[in-house]
């Protein structure tokens, strides 16, 4: 179709509104985008995340939408990250050249699919948030980034020491061995390199073995055969996976070989996936039952009032980190904008790194407090523990977020 030069003009002319951010336009709507894996094997946890921020948006348009410019309603553009880092990658690229119109957005879950969506939203001066872990999102000197979890060496330099603490107190004796499994991807990488590199060591702890595997795991029969193997049986195993059937496969083999939590207790960390109603599709509660999760984030007693809708309007038994993390990032990008009173990206940019909340949007992150620093880091951003008790995993650290206290798996 030829398209008329007065055409063009005013195509051009729009454009170049949005772009400076000088005026409103006639927008009628802010688009927010989630670009998420919603195939593949981590096609759940992005499901949940759009879950989430569908339920968001519907909340802050039913309250009177964005109070901007008289009062704007938001909609949600979402992509499919899919299975892989350049598949994320092309459809960041893709989303970027098609929703030109977009101010702010969130995703994409697996660290290394948010490096490299990230390389993409950062050319585009897009403002992006992200709950994804791994400390390289946010060394890289990008400005229109922030995490709004503690990064992975944060959650490893505290979480294992309160491990340490929580067997000694139920065994009486300091837990002197671990076994390592875990994937290749960034994120576990970045939590357990600095448990490698002196961590375990400057906790009186040996690493007796230190698996690595890429996913998705066809088989773990060798993997906990080796583990099996291991004479004595070391005190703990940490176990880092990204995904319900990697895990699946472990879980399984550990306990047709006679490795239940009692026997070999797990330490999960950064398995957000680990804590969702879909893992009980998979194997039995029995086999999760006293599995401890290190998270950035989980349902806390401060959000009573709000979980018992939110499931219902969701229809997932209980609320998990993906869920409420994006709930609650849709409410920031939210604070943002008034904050502003603008939709320039640069303005909503300055706006996210100068967040400092106590509640409002702060009410759907543990902690307390959410505010970044220069690097778009969450300054103060909490551990959380949370462990699968009697068919449900339950926050049980920090106190003051907890339903109930911690136990070590035991005979």
């Amino acid at each position: 179709m030829k398209i008329s030069r007065r055409r063009a003009i005013a195509g051009l002319a729009a454009s170049s509104v949005f772009v400076s951010g000088s005026s409103f336009g006639q927008e009628k709507e802010i688009k927010v985008a989630l670009i998420a894996p919603l195939s593949g094997p981590w096609a759940r946890t992005g499901q949940l995340m759009k879950i989430g921020a569908d339920m968001a948006i519907e909340d802050i348009n039913k309250q009177g939408g964005v109070n901007i410019n008289g009062g704007m309603k938001m909609r949600l553009v979402s992509a499919d990250a899919g299975d892989s880092v350049e598949r994320a990658k092309n459809a960041a690229q893709r989303f970027i050249s098609q929703e030109t119109d977009v101010v702010a957005g969130t995703g994409a879950w697996l660290s290394s699919f948010t490096i490299a969506v990230t390389e993409v939203t950062e050319r585009a001066k897009l403002p992006w948030l992200t709950l994804s872990y791994a400390d390289g999102i946010t060394n890289r000197g990008f400005k229109y980034i922030t995490q709004t979890n503690a990064i992975s060496s944060v959650q490893a330099a505290a979480a294992m020491p309160d491990i340490v603490k929580l067997a000694e107190k139920a065994t009486g004796q300091k837990p002197k061995t671990v076994a390592i499994i875990s994937d290749s991807t960034a994120t576990p990488q970045a939590f357990i390199d600095p448990l490698r590199k002196g961590g375990f060591e400057q906790l009186g702890i040996k690493i007796v073995s230190d698996q690595i595997y890429t996913p998705p795991l066809a088989d773990a029969a060798s993997i906990v055969q080796n583990l099996r193997a291991l004479r004595p049986r070391p005190d703990f195993l940490l176990f880092y996976s990204t995904n319900i059937p990697d895990a699946t496969l472990v879980l399984q083999k550990l306990h047709e070989f006679g490795m239940p939590q009692t026997k070999l207790p797990m330490i999960a960390p950064g398995a957000v996936h680990m804590g969702g109603p879909e893992m009980l599709k998979n194997v039995t509660p029995q086999m999760l039952e006293g599995t401890i999760l290190v998270l950035a984030n989980w349902t806390s007693k401060k959000q009573v009032s709000i979980l018992p809708e939110l499931e219902k309007r969701s229809g997932e038994p209980w609320i998990t980190s993906d869920i409420i993390s994006t709930y609650g990032d849709m409410y920031l990008i939210k604070d943002a904008i008034e904050r502003c009173q603008s939709l320039d990206r640069e303005k909503i940019m300055d706006a996210l790194r100068n967040t400092n909340l106590k509640n409002g949007a702060a009410d759907y992150y543990l902690g307390g407090n959410l505010s970044f620093d220069d690097a778009g880091r969450r300054i103060g951003a909490p551990t959380v523990f949370v462990q699968w008790r009697d068919g449900k995993p339950q926050t049980v650290s920090p106190e003051s977020d907890a339903f109930m206290a911690p136990l070590w798996p035991r005979d």
